[in-house]
């Protein structure tokens, strides 16, 4: 009890002349080795080699396509030459939604002259069956939709153009609170009887790149076609309609949603040296949207939790407790191998200490949101001095991760890595998510921020 407490002293950021010798002597060796592993990353780190391969030997990897299964190969022969004590693959039935031929969406006014829009389905929309055309209403909220007389949304497509909040320091707060159009909105326009739905974009940038990502169809009411237009189009629209609100739009997809298909998780370990039966996970998802290459979603958090393991080896660190790596599948459309994950661990009685997950980008380091208890909250924080050296100082509550939220009823804590998110969602869900996004030093060290913290997990437990 009393070397924890002086430890906790120490990791708060007192002075070592107030310490015993002990405790002096366990922080220097944790300062030596958390450094060998940042050395080993800057010197010899495999994140980017390996991360080139995924994206421009692979590219996108949506579920259920040929790319996705390239990918779990990919990551089963590359986790097995790291030497790791075990690679395996966990099964998972995964939806298979196709996007079919690019989408178009043409805005015509009075005199029938067109203009096209920038424009993507959104991920599992339905097609429209040929061209679908008709007048627009815009709205900037589910709560202003529902308020419209049914005359004013029957029949019409539904612009939801709420930009996201430029005020937020934190992008995914933005993000977050402006996604609902995207999820929900669809659905909310079917119910007032619209034929479709045409969301912005979630960036805060302006430019023409359409984002897709995800929508949630309520069983309760019809399918209706969803698609997202870039903040440019979005921005064209809502001024054409301002000065001519009979215009329409003709929007043509041939998206559509086929059988589920067998995929996987893959999986490695190192064993843990005194606590095997303690595991701590990390991972990041596999699968990608299909504008691009998925580089920064999210290739370069599996390629990050990868080289956890090899820095562990390569440095002579071997854990005390269990290490995996986890590559999720499914995470973009169904979180089904997240899922999957927490079910067989529970299935098995496994013990988790920690979760972490990497899945906001490969920029520089700035420190881990940590979901957990507030006892346990202060325990992982006791070691933000060990990192604060490297840049590593923002450890607060927050999100951890949709991958490894399955798990937390399970884990002691749940941890995501958090990076600088100013450029993120200037890139997510579109085709500039490519490699040459990435800047090497960048992914290198958030690599080893998140090896450091692992190590001292599985050193110290909780």
């Amino acid at each position: 009890m009393l070397v924890a407490t002086f430890r906790r002293l120490l990791w708060a950021g007192l002075t070592l002349t107030v310490l015993p010798a002990a405790a002096q002597t366990a922080a220097t060796t944790d300062s030596v080795n958390i450094r060998r592993l940042y050395d080993e990353a800057l010197a010899r780190g495999q994140s980017y080699d390996n991360l080139r391969h995924l994206c421009t030997r692979i590219g996108g990897r949506l579920s259920g396509s040929p790319q996705a299964e390239q990918a779990v190969q990919w990551g089963k022969v590359t986790m097995e030459m790291l030497g790791l004590d075990r690679v395996y693959l966990q099964e998972v039935m995964v939806p298979h939604w196709v996007r079919g031929a690019k989408e178009k969406a043409v805005v015509r006014g009075a005199k029938g002259k067109g203009l096209d829009l920038a424009v993507c389905a959104l991920g599992g929309s339905v097609g429209t069956g040929g061209k679908l055309r008709a007048q627009v209403v815009e709205v900037q909220s589910l709560q202003e939709l529902a308020a419209l007389p049914a005359e004013k949304v029957k029949g019409k497509f539904v612009l939801f153009n709420r930009p996201m909040n430029p005020l937020y320091i934190e992008t995914g707060q933005a993000y977050g609170e402006a996604g609902d159009q995207r999820r929900a909105g669809p659905s909310a326009a079917a119910r007032r009887g619209a034929v479709g739905a045409l969301v912005r974009s979630l960036t805060l940038a302006h430019d023409d790149y359409p984002h897709t990502g995800s929508l949630r169809y309520d069983d309760q009411v019809a399918k209706v076609p969803a698609a997202a237009l870039s903040t440019n189009s979005a921005d064209q629209l809502s001024q054409l309609l301002k000065a001519d609100p009979d215009l329409t739009v003709e929007l043509e997809m041939s998206c559509q949603t086929l059988p589920d298909v067998k995929s996987y998780n893959v999986v490695g370990e190192i064993k843990g040296s005194k606590y095997p039966d303690e595991i701590i996970t990390v991972g990041g998802h596999l699968d990608s949207w299909d504008l691009a290459q998925g580089a920064h979603d999210d290739g370069t958090g599996c390629v990050q939790s990868m080289e956890v393991l090899r820095l562990l080896k390569a440095t002579g660190l071997r854990p005390e407790r269990t290490v995996r790596a986890v590559l999720f599948m499914n995470e973009e459309n169904g979180v089904r191998g997240g899922n999957k994950y927490a079910e067989l661990a529970k299935a098995a009685g496994e013990k988790h200490l920690a979760a972490m997950e990497s899945d906001g980008g490969g920029f520089t380091p700035r420190g881990f949101n940590i979901e957990a208890d507030a006892a346990t909250v202060r325990r992982v924080r006791q070691w933000q001095p060990l990192l604060r050296p490297y840049g590593s100082t923002n450890w607060t509550p927050g999100h951890a991760g949709t991958d490894i939220g399955p798990l937390k009823s399970q884990a002691r804590v749940l941890i995501g890595y958090d990076c600088d998110s100013q450029r993120y969602f200037d890139l997510h869900h579109t085709a500039a998510d490519t490699f040459d996004k990435v800047n090497r030093r960048e992914l290198e060290l958030g690599g080893a921020s998140m090896a450091a913290l692992v190590y001292l997990l599985s050193k110290y437990g909780l």
